[in-house]
């Protein structure tokens, strides 16, 4: 099964093979907030961008970042920081005016 997995993967290790597995959980979570985002908003019947889905994009981005850093990806890596950055922005933002609102 793990010989299967290795090939199917393109990797040579088991190290390697948990590492793909973390970065494809990490890429599951990161689309799954297009899921959340769409539900919202079909619930509501217009644009809705839920807290939930800063979360997922937080979640995700910094799993995402963590495979990019071990596979020392430089393109990878960088998109994913800023991204980290802006999702937890957002988040900033939101905790912030709820605090006031």
């Amino acid at each position: 099964m793990i010989d299967t997995l290795l090939r199917v993967f393109h990797v040579d290790s088991g190290l390697e093979l948990t590492w793909v597995m973390i970065g494809l959980f990490g890429q599951l979570l990161f689309t799954g907030r297009f899921l959340v985002q769409w539900i919202a908003s079909e619930r509501a019947k217009r644009s809705v961008v839920p807290v939930l889905f800063w979360y997922f994009s937080i979640g995700g981005g910094l799993i995402l970042l963590a495979y990019a850093l071990y596979r020392r990806d430089p393109v990878f890596i960088l998109g994913q920081s800023m991204g980290v950055f802006i999702y937890a922005r957002n988040l900033w933002l939101i905790r912030a005016e709820r605090r006031v609102g």
